[in-house]
């Protein structure tokens, strides 16, 4: 069985920690992919910081682009030797969510992985001496993984190996959130809560949709800096004026949409107070547990706000469609990811990431030989 080096979550509150760790090769509709690089996710910290139960020991990482090295018997459609791209939600295929082509909400991956992390068969396939460990998705944070066929994704020559690991979750989220649950349309308003790694490919997609107008709200001048190279008309920094009188004051009115994409009862709020009559607030950031709405429900149903939930999208549909606009040269990738850091400092990414110094998306280059 092969062996990897991998970055393990001991304990809650605790650095990730180098270790070698036996992975299991794929079953018959899995892959096995050496990973080039994956991606720093907020969601992954939320783990580290216990504000998402999640099983421990594990190997956290949902972000992810490699090369394959061996396919299950059942998989057809990638082979060894192939360059790909993952998608953090990994369908199962067999569920009636998925049956009906709502493949975000599958059953088994939040049932098997998200509760237990495990894959569809009920176990794992990463142990340490004797032991298992819980994958987050493919268990990205490793130099090799396995991962449900249904999530795996080739890659044309056009886009680049490592940077195309943030089109799994980073801009994968987005796009969902953009096309598939706010389905924002050309001439609309919209405002982005949060310029993280998800809120600024909000901003980029929104823009390429056809949005009139994308108003980045955050308190960091350099996100909103970064924001504005993304795609974004108008920036506010909340730390420094109140957003929901500001957007007024630029549009006469409130936005069609607001995104969030941090996870907290204020700024979902927020969401629903910056909206005009009708409006839709699209909610992407994933909350510490026990965070719980807290929105005027009078103002609610006279003017008839929606509040839209929104975690990724389908993969078979978002994920090739992510990936053309990346061979496009549609989606700025070299200007989403803000920080580039060797496998090596893993922990210390998320360090950075807890301590708000990452800009946009922060990005671990595992292994460059494959780049």
């Amino acid at each position: 069985m092969p062996t990897a080096s991998a970055f393990v979550l001991e304990k809650a509150h605790e650095p990730l920690r180098a270790d070698q760790i036996t992975v299991d090769p794929p079953q018959a509709d899995e892959v096995l992919i050496d990973v080039a690089a994956c991606g720093v996710c907020h969601t992954d910290l939320h783990v580290i910081k216990d504000e998402v139960a999640f099983p421990k020991p594990a190997v956290l990482g949902h972000e992810v682009s490699g090369v394959v090295r061996e396919v299950g018997a059942a998989v057809t459609h990638v082979q060894a030797g192939d360059r790909v791209a993952c998608s953090f939600i990994m369908p199962c295929g067999a569920c009636r969510h998925c049956a009906e082509g709502l493949e975000d909400l599958c059953e088994n991956f939040f049932n098997h992985n998200r509760v237990r992390g495990q894959l569809y068969d009920g176990g794992t396939r990463l142990s340490r001496g004797g032991e298992d460990l819980a994958m987050y998705s493919m268990a990205g944070h490793a130099t090799c993984c396995v991962v449900p066929s249904r999530a795996v994704f080739a890659l044309p020559d056009s886009v680049p190996l490592a940077d195309a690991a943030v089109l799994g979750c980073s801009l994968f989220t987005g796009h969902g959130a953009v096309h598939s649950v706010a389905q924002v349309q050309p001439g609309e308003n919209v405002a982005v809560i949060a310029a993280g790694g998800v809120g600024l490919s909000i901003i980029h997609l929104a823009r390429a949709a056809g949005a009139q107008r994308v108003i980045a709200v955050d308190i960091d001048d350099e996100k909103l800096d970064l924001a504005y190279g993304l795609g974004a008309t108008d920036v506010i920094n909340s730390a420094a004026e109140e957003p929901a009188v500001a957007v007024r004051q630029l549009l006469g009115r409130g936005v069609d949409v607001a995104f969030e994409a941090l996870g907290s009862v204020a700024t979902v709020k927020l969401a629903v107070d910056m909206l005009d009559d009708g409006g839709r607030a699209v909610l992407c950031g994933i909350a510490p547990a026990g965070q719980t709405l807290d929105v005027d429900i009078t103002k609610l149903v006279r003017r008839k706000l929606k509040i839209l939930g929104s975690f990724g999208a389908s993969a078979a549909t978002a994920m090739p469609e992510v990936i053309q606009l990346a061979a496009e040269g549609k989606i700025d990738l070299d200007t989403l990811i803000t920080h580039r850091f060797a496998f090596d400092q893993t922990a210390e990414a998320y360090q950075l990431l807890n301590e708000r110094k990452i800009l946009g998306r922060g990005l671990i280059e595992t292994n460059p030989a494959l780049v």
